[in-house]
């Protein structure tokens, strides 16, 4: 058995990392930390886990979590990773890092975006989508796991860039994300009464996940550049993007299905969908599943429109965190990740 160590185990996405690996029958969960909630039962912050796992929290420095841990999710705030990992790399502990502070080539973009300086610039991350990465992801020591809208927004645009057959310079992203995408903490803009009943765009030129979808989407084509505008609706969990993308010859909608089922054939959480269906929250909600259909074509404007559709703390998070550990310590890529979505 592996030991596993969840760093910020007390947020959205440690909660459903304990959820998930309370499953997975090739690890022990050997530490799980919080500072707010140290001393606790698992179980006070995550009730859902009442009798299910026997943990309490601790706050112990990030040193000992890995002389214990063989194996440590990073689930803490972005800016805080950059402090934790290090630490815990020094100690040969393979790390998946839930935080953005890791997912960038170029820190200089990392600063731009996320507005604060990095304190450990030469250490390089593999970017955690297994679908495009997965080979890399087998050898690395440090995962990045991706953004829940790039997860999305890449996963559903990829076949179309590698065919060659949109213009990469015109790519519109309309995405929704449930209220858990912020996180635990109270916000104004995710009070119920100012949530409920709304539908609120954010950040509509300067979001942090634009330059991490760009980044991956111009391995596919160099000149890819996306519009791209997230909103906050008035759901618990889920995402959805609509992507809009101009064709470059004529296409019907079976032949660009046909692309999405051949790249995606052997990917054992991307579900192409068929024609005339369109993605729904409740159909991937509690999985790992990517949903993508849709598969419009506008002929008199030489659009086509193809729709991605995730939970946004699995597939989007913790799901996808599980199923990148998987992958590097050879485990069966699927172990701990067959959770059924909840419909309706």
């Amino acid at each position: 058995m592996v030991k596993v160590g969840i760093v910020g185990a007390s947020g959205y996405t440690g909660g459903e990392l304990l959820r998930i690996l309370a499953g997975h029958r090739e690890v022990e969960i050997a530490c799980v930390t919080s500072r707010a909630h140290a001393d606790k039962p698992v179980h006070r912050v995550h009730p859902n886990l009442r009798d299910v796992l026997d943990l309490t929290f601790e706050d112990i420095p990030y040193e000992r979590v890995a002389e214990r841990c063989d194996f440590v999710f990073c689930a803490t705030p972005h800016g805080a990773s950059m402090e934790i990992v290090p630490k815990l790399l020094e100690h040969g502990t393979r790390v998946v890092d839930l935080s953005g502070d890791f997912r960038f080539a170029d820190v200089a973009v990392y600063e731009r975006y996320y507005g604060r300086k990095h304190v450990a610039p030469g250490i390089r991350a593999t970017y955690g989508l297994p679908e495009i990465h997965r080979e890399e992801i087998k050898r690395a020591k440090l995962v990045a796991n991706p953004g829940c809208y790039p997860t999305a927004i890449i996963l559903g645009l990829v076949p179309l860039l590698k065919a060659g057959v949109i213009d990469s310079t015109r790519i519109v992203a309309d995405a929704k994300s449930g209220i858990s995408g912020a996180g635990n903490k109270p916000k104004e803009t995710t009070h119920f009464p100012n949530a409920a009943e709304s539908v609120l765009a954010y950040k509509m030129t300067t979001h942090q996940h634009l330059p991490e979808i760009e980044q991956e989407l111009q391995r596919f084509s160099s000149e890819a550049r996306v519009s791209f505008v997230p909103h906050i609706v008035p759901v618990i969990r889920g995402l959805t993007a609509t992507l809009h993308c101009f064709l470059t010859r004529s296409m019907s909608p079976e032949e660009v299905r046909q692309l999405y089922q051949e790249y995606y054939r052997e990917e054992p959480f991307v579900r192409v969908l068929d024609i005339g269906e369109v993605p729904r929250l409740s159909a991937v909600r509690g999985s790992n599943f990517i949903d993508i259909g849709g598969f419009a074509v506008d002929e008199e404007r030489g659009r086509v429109i193809v729709i991605a559709a995730i939970d946004n703390l699995v597939k989007g998070a913790s799901g996808q965190a599980v199923q990148n550990m998987n992958i590097m310590l050879g485990f069966s890529e699927e172990e701990g990740l067959g959770s059924i979505a909840i419909h309706p």
